[in-house]
């Protein structure tokens, strides 16, 4: 009986967890929907008079609906890698899902929008005191990025061990490129 034919050994494929963090309203959801490969889960809710006063809309006026507890979705970097991503929720008040989201992560991407800087301090803080590798990915809104990358590096007072890249969220050729840095970012802090 012939059960087809074999093209050889097959490569093990490996899988890593990855975690999009960042301030709200800074593209995490949007990075995750332009990347993914899958159509994301988002579990996002409309905002609602409730959190007037709370979420600050200054820079996203447009803003209608937010995440309330993660965005999934998943890439393939080559045949070899799988990245499943997890977007967390922006706002303080949902801080105490991060510890569950982030188990298990290699590493994170720190979206930032360097018009309110101070957003991104507390995802920055959390990362630097567990441990985790990531990257700071400055996200570009209608195409300007005010401050590059060493005036936040300087800002934030971040050690050069931390990569800080541009990008625009709503790209998926650049959050790729955001995602491979952390990567490899990632796997030379191992080697350290």
């Amino acid at each position: 009986m012939d059960f087809g034919s074999s093209s050889g050994p097959t490569r093990a494929t490996t899988s890593a967890k990855i975690v999009v963090a960042g301030g709200f309203g800074v593209g995490k959801t949007t990075f995750v929907g332009a990347v993914s490969e899958i159509n994301p889960l988002r579990t996002e809710a409309v905002m609602t008079s409730a959190s007037a006063g709370i979420d600050d809309l200054t820079h996203a006026p447009d803003k209608t609906t937010t995440t309330v507890a993660m965005d999934f979705g998943r890439i393939t970097l080559d045949q070899d890698l799988i990245l499943y991503l997890f977007g967390t929720p922006g706002q303080d008040r949902f801080w105490f899902m991060w510890d569950d989201l982030v188990r298990g992560a290699i590493g994170a991407i720190v979206l930032v929008d360097t018009r309110r800087l101070a957003d991104c301090f507390p995802a920055v803080d959390y990362f630097e005191n567990s441990g985790l590798p990531f990257v700071i990915a400055l996200n570009g809104f209608d195409g300007h990025q005010p401050y590059g990358p060493e005036e936040v590096r300087e800002a934030l007072q971040i050690g050069p061990e931390a990569p800080i890249i541009v990008t625009d969220a709503r790209h998926r050729a650049e959050a790729k490129s955001a995602l491979i840095t952390l990567v490899e970012h990632a796997l030379m802090a191992r080697l350290r």
